[in-house]
C-alpha cells in the first residue's frame, strides 16, 4: 500500500512561536469530545502523543483521531491545562487581527451595561470571552491586565498593541498570579505590578462604580486591585441598608460599607484582619463625604480575625450582617472543610443579628459549587431554630459571564430572620 501523504499544515500553525516547527498533538478521544462542546482547557493527562517538546506561549496545534484539525492553543508545560484553546473548529491564523477581532467581541458584549458614572468594571473575563486564562479590568483611565499563565507572555506585544488601539488607556498595568510568575522575569523581563503602558502610577487610582467614588491598587492590591464583581450585590445592599446597623465582616476595602451609608444606614461597622485594607476602607468612606445621607452615618473600624471576632464578642449586634470572606477552599482537598466553615461562619453571623434583620452570606470558591454553599447557609440558619425567609440568590455580574462551570465561582443568598 502507497504512503499516504502527509495533510498540509493549517494555517493556524504558521505562526507557532518558539520551536522547530508546529508543535502538535494528538489527544485521547474523550479529551476530543470536551473541546468539541466548547470547553477551552486541554488538561496534560489528555495528551496522547506530540511531535516535540513545546515551550511557553507558542501555539499548540491539536488533531483528532484520524488526523484532522481541532483546535488551536496556548502552549503550557508547567501547567496541568496544558494547552488553552484560542480557537476550534477550521483552521485560522493566530495574529494581531486576531486578537482585535476578539477584543472587540468582548467589548460588544458589555455595551449599555455601563454610564458615565461607572468607570471601573470588566472588559474581559477570561475563558468567557475566548481570552482563557487573561483578564482586563478597567479603572478609569487605568487597565489592568491579568495573566494567570505565563503562556500569554510571548504575545503582550500583540495585546497591548490592541488595547492601546481600541481602548486609548493612559496607563497599563500588568499582574501576574503565582502560576505566571514562575520564570517569567527572567524569561521576559516583567514582574507583577509592571507598568507597561502609559503614564506611571504610584499610588491606588481612583474609578466610579454608580456615582460612588472607590481606590484600586493596581500594582499591589489582590486580584487587579479591587473586587469588581460584587458590584450589584453592593447595590442591593443599599437598598436594604436604610435605618440599619451594618457590619461589614471580612470588609477589605470597604466598598459594601459605602453603599449602605448612601442607602441611609445609622452606622456602619469595617472588620477585617488587615490594616492596610480598613486604612483603604476609611479612605473610601471619606471619598464619598458628599454623597446623600452619608455625613448621618458613623463608621467603625474593627482590625481582628473575623471568626474570632464573632465569637468573642456575642452582645454586638446589628440590623444588616455582611458576611463576604476571601476564598476558603482555594483546591479541591479543601472543599469539605470549606463547606462546614461556611456553615460555622453563616451560624456566628445569625448569633450577631437582631429580629427583623437582614444576613448576606457569599462565597467566591470556586470549589464549593452553588448548591453546597447555598446548602450550608441554609442549614445553619434552621439550625438556629429562628423562623427566616430566603429574599434572593446572586451569581456573577453581566461583565464577569461564566460559560464554563471551572468560572462560576461567586455565589450570594439573602435571608431575612424573626
Amino acid at each position: 500500500m502507497a504512503k499516504q501523504p502527509k495533510r498540509p499544515l493549517p494555517s493556524a500553525a504558521r505562526d507557532s512561536g518558539p520551536g522547530s516547527g508546529p508543535l502538535r498533538l494528538r489527544i485521547r478521544s474523550v479529551a476530543e469530545t470536551i473541546l468539541r462542546s466548547g470547553h477551552p482547557w486541554l488538561f496534560a493527562e489528555s495528551v496522547r502523543d506530540q511531535n516535540r517538546a513545546g515551550v511557553p506561549g507558542e501555539l499548540a496545534v491539536i488533531y483528532d483521531r484520524n488526523d484532522r484539525f481541532l483546535a488551536v492553543g496556548l502552549y503550557d508545560p508547567d501547567s496541568p491545562i496544558r494547552v488553552r484553546i484560542l480557537h476550534s473548529g477550521k483552521p485560522r491564523t493566530i495574529d494581531a487581527g486576531f486578537f482585535k477581532e476578539r477584543l472587540e467581541q468582548a467589548l460588544t458584549k458589555r455595551n449599555g451595561l455601563f454610564d458615565a458614572k461607572t468607570t471601573g468594571f470588566r472588559w474581559i473575563n477570561g475563558e468567557s470571552d475566548g481570552w482563557p486564562g487573561l483578564v482586563l479590568d478597567r479603572y478609569g483611565d487605568t487597565l489592568v491586565l491579568k495573566l494567570y499563565t505565563a503562556a500569554w507572555l510571548p504575545w503582550l506585544e500583540k495585546i497591548e498593541a490592541a488595547l492601546i488601539d481600541r481602548l486609548k488607556p493612559q496607563t497599563i498595568v500588568l499582574r501576574l498570579s503565582r502560576n505566571a510568575q514562575t520564570g517569567s522575569t527572567t524569561r521576559l523581563a516583567k514582574s507583577d505590578g509592571t507598568i507597561i503602558y502609559g503614564k506611571v502610577v504610584d499610588a491606588p487610582v481612583r474609578f466610579l462604580e454608580t456615582g460612588l467614588w472607590f481606590e484600586a491598587d493596581v500594582l499591589r492590591g489582590q486580584k487587579t486591585g479591587f473586587f469588581l464583581d460584587q458590584r450589584q450585590n453592593r447595590r442591593e445592599i443599599e437598598a436594604l441598608a436604610r435605618g440599619r446597623a451594618v457590619l461589614n465582616a471580612f470588609s477589605f476595602s470597604g466598598g459594601f460599607s459605602v453603599y449602605a451609608a448612601r442607602g441611609g444606614a445609622r452606622s456602619v461597622t469595617d472588620l477585617d484582619i488587615s490594616p492596610y485594607a480598613l486604612a483603604s476602607a476609611k479612605r473610601n468612606f471619606h471619598l464619598n463625604r458628599a454623597a446623600a445621607a452619608k455625613e448621618q452615618c458613623e463608621q467603625e473600624l474593627i482590625q481582628a480575625d473575623t471568626f474570632e471576632w464573632l465569637a468573642a464578642n456575642p452582645s454586638r449586634r446589628f440590623d444588616l450582617v455582611i458576611l463576604d470572606p476571601p476564598s476558603l477552599a482555594k483546591r479541591e482537598t479543601e472543599r469539605s472543610g470549606a463547606i462546614a466553615a461556611y456553615g460555622r461562619l453563616t451560624a456566628l453571623g445569625l448569633a450577631h443579628l437582631n429580629a427583623g434583620g437582614i444576613l448576606l452570606a457569599c462565597s467566591c470558591s470556586a470549589h464549593v459549587t452553588q448548591e453546597e454553599f447555598f446548602e450550608s447557609v441554609r442549614t445553619a440558619v434552621t439550625q438556629s431554630r429562628r423562623k427566616f425567609q430566603e429574599l434572593g440568590r446572586y451569581t456573577e455580574p453581566p461583565d464577569h459571564p461564566a460559560i464554563i462551570p471551572e468560572s462560576r465561582y461567586l455565589k450570594a443568598i439573602y435571608i431575612s430572620v424573626a
